[in-house]
């Protein structure tokens, strides 16, 4: 099951998410972030969106997310797009195997909470240590793998959703993200505790970029 929140800034920004079934017994699902921002952002972000939706990189299989960020690579060299990469996380879940598998490059790792019960859910984060899409470097990206226990619920999530300024204070860290998300990742109402809480720390519901979270709950 999938639930998700977007708060958008008061700039035109380049987030996006999305998922979708590639058969009967693969789900995807990804989170990616272009540079900057404006129409140009938001065109770049929305040209990608259609490529994985459509499955329209030659060559590539779209149940391999290492195969997915090399196309990607290809497709969107930034000297062709104006200067502009993105970030992404991108993963594909089978149910009949409770197999996981996910590839990123820049992007924050994806937050897993995973557990025999819900109660004993530990959390485990699925990097995204490849380098950004589109700077055309020639460097491969890996993918990961894991099988899921019982009880696993993940998070897909911007920087913007960490990177907000603290009224007369630091900014906030992706550290002091993951262990507030932590604290309520077992209640339905995990995500919007998580952006009230941002309001209140920011001084402001208008945050400085947009914020994007995405949970997939793995049944």
């Amino acid at each position: 099951t999938t639930d998700w929140r977007f708060v958008p800034s008061t700039q035109l920004g380049g987030d996006s998410f999305g998922y979708h079934w590639l058969d009967d017994d693969h789900f995807a699902m990804y989170l990616l972030d272009v540079s900057g921002h404006g129409v140009g952002a938001s065109l770049m972000s929305v040209s990608a969106m259609n490529v994985l939706g459509s499955h329209s990189l030659p060559n590539v299989d779209f149940h391999d997310p290492s195969q997915v960020l090399g196309g990607l690579e290809i497709a969107f060299d930034m000297e062709r797009h104006d200067g502009k990469y993105f970030t992404i996380w991108y993963g594909v879940y089978q149910p009949s195997e409770r197999r996981l598998r996910s590839a990123g490059g820049g992007q924050p790792p994806a937050a897993l909470f995973a557990g025999t019960t819900r109660e004993d859910a530990s959390l485990s984060l699925l990097e995204s240590d490849g380098p950004a899409v589109g700077f055309g470097m020639g460097l491969d990206f890996e993918s990961q793998e894991v099988v899921l226990p019982p009880y696993a619920r993940m998070y897909l999530f911007s920087d913007g959703a960490f990177e907000i300024q603290i009224v007369d204070g630091p900014m906030w860290t992706q550290s002091e993200f993951l262990e507030y998300l932590g604290q309520r990742q077992d209640q339905e109402a995990a995500m919007d505790l998580v952006l009230e809480h941002c309001s209140q720390i920011h001084g402001s519901t208008t945050l400085d970029d947009d914020c994007s979270i995405l949970q997939c709950e793995f049944r």
